[in-house]
């Protein structure tokens, strides 16, 4: 999403009836590999968090969505990154499939540092990067990230 900075993908080692315990330690390993510095997982669930650990790859798990107010939540995970990248930290966000959570939250977050500044562009440019249109819920995200910017400028 942003060179040598921040990717997005689905769960390492894939999910549902494609996971497999080796292609996650594979795919931890390459992240390592690769020099990801942490790894934030958005999956509502913890399963298998504890391969990071093991494997001595760096995460910190943020459900998302989560039962938070959705504004809460999307501010805490973009302030996170944000921090994370002015520290010039490698950061890869996941959740169980590069659904509209994910790449909605990418989107979002260009839009609330103001690297694409209008809601349009973001979709455009999320669309791009990750092949596939981004749906209702993506949308959804944009537009709230797009309403916290817009509520922070008008204080």
């Amino acid at each position: 999403v942003i060179k040598d900075q921040l990717a997005a993908s689905e769960r390492p080692g894939g999910y549902g009836s494609n996971h497999r315990r080796v292609r996650r330690q594979e795919e931890i390993i390459w992240l390592r590999q690769q020099e990801f510095d942490i790894v934030i997982s958005l999956s509502v669930a913890p399963h298998n968090l504890h391969n990071y650990d093991e494997l001595g790859m760096p995460f910190v798990h943020r459900p998302f969505p989560s039962p938070d107010d959705p504004p809460a939540a999307l501010k805490r995970v973009f302030g996170e990154l944000k921090i994370l990248l002015e520290q010039n930290r490698r950061v890869l966000v996941h959740r169980d499939e590069l659904s509209d959570h994910v790449t909605g939250l990418v989107a979002g977050y260009l839009v609330w540092t103001g690297m694409v500044p209008h809601q349009p562009q973001a979709v455009v440019v999320a669309e791009r990067i990750f092949g596939r249109q981004l749906g209702p819920i993506g949308r959804d995200i944009v537009a709230t990230a797009a309403t916290m910017v817009a509520d922070v400028q008008a204080q």
